[in-house]
């Protein structure tokens, strides 16, 4: 399919954009937004759409992992599909010949696919891990996992500015409404929700922890208090994350190498073998690992 066609507006907006540290000046900038983990053939969504994922003001950051900013317009229609992360997102939405609008979204189990048509913009929250719970106590992350909701449904006190987040052609003036929104929410300090986010973050950066049985036991806790910490914090149990973070692996290597020794990886990741890696990617994915490397070469 074509790239997205670029209206004079465009590039004047790119070059505001750069004017800034916060979104596209800094190095840390420019390798967050090359961070396509999760994103089924990367590179061809990136000729589809503007993609950016700028940083929060920083009282935010404890809380949010990032914003994601994306637009497009396009000649004919596009589906992107994503392998969602462990992460619950708030995204203001605007499709061609629809009202914008506002909603929650849990975590998606399965894999996420969204068709892109016309002209439109998302301007996404996405949370850390563990992080959201505090801005909404009163329910465990669980209760919202694979459902998108309208976000009054979740956040009744919040104040959704649809035309202050998704109506400035800058993506600076974007972001300092997403920080404005949800500087308004103040929630209150969660040590247990710190807690899950930094375990979260330890299975995703460490790819020796294979069982939840042996990492609740190398923090300290049993496995049915991780499992109640990860449902009411997180949304989904240690093990689902595990997993995830394995086919996200898999899924890169699929895409930067023609020639993966699907053996090799599947024993680095902790797989008891080929077969193991192949159906989990498959089911995930919806095609066998081969075949996804082939069809993004």
């Amino acid at each position: 399919m074509a790239a997205p066609r670029r209206d004079a507006n465009h590039d004047t907006d790119r070059e505001t954009d750069h004017d800034t540290d916060r979104d596209s000046g800094t190095d840390s900038d420019r390798d967050r937004d090359r961070d396509t983990r999760g994103i089924v053939d990367a590179a061809e969504f990136l000729a589809h759409v503007d993609f950016r994922r700028p940083e929060p003001a920083d009282p935010l950051r404890r809380h949010v992992e990032h914003y994601w900013l994306i637009d497009w317009d396009l000649p004919e229609p596009y589906v992107s599909l994503v392998v969602p992360h462990p992460a619950v997102h708030v995204v203001f939405q605007q499709f061609e010949g629809q009202d914008p609008f506002v909603e929650f979204a849990g975590i998606q189990l399965g894999l996420f696919t969204q068709k892109l048509e016309g002209r439109g913009r998302v301007c996404g929250i996405k949370f850390r891990p563990g992080s959201f719970h505090p801005f909404a106590p009163r329910h465990p992350v669980s209760d919202w996992t694979g459902k998108r909701l309208p976000l009054a449904e979740v956040l009744p006190a919040a104040r959704d500015d649809l035309d202050a987040v998704l109506t400035p052609p800058d993506a600076t003036a974007r972001v300092a409404a997403l920080d404005t929104f949800l500087l308004g929410l103040a929630p209150a300090p969660d040590p247990r929700a710190d807690l899950a986010r930094d375990l979260v973050d330890t299975i995703r950066t460490d790819r020796t922890i294979r069982r939840v049985a042996d990492f609740a036991r190398a923090q300290g806790m049993t496995v049915r208090a991780m499992q109640r910490l990860f449902s009411t914090y997180v949304g989904v149990g240690p093990k689902w994350i595990i997993l995830r973070y394995r086919i996200h692996e898999a899924l890169e290597h699929a895409e930067s190498t023609p020639s993966t020794d699907w053996a090799t990886l599947a024993a680095d990741l902790g797989y008891a073998d080929q077969a193991h890696l192949i159906r989990d990617f498959t089911a995930t994915v919806g095609v066998p690992p081969t075949a996804y490397a082939q069809s993004t070469h």
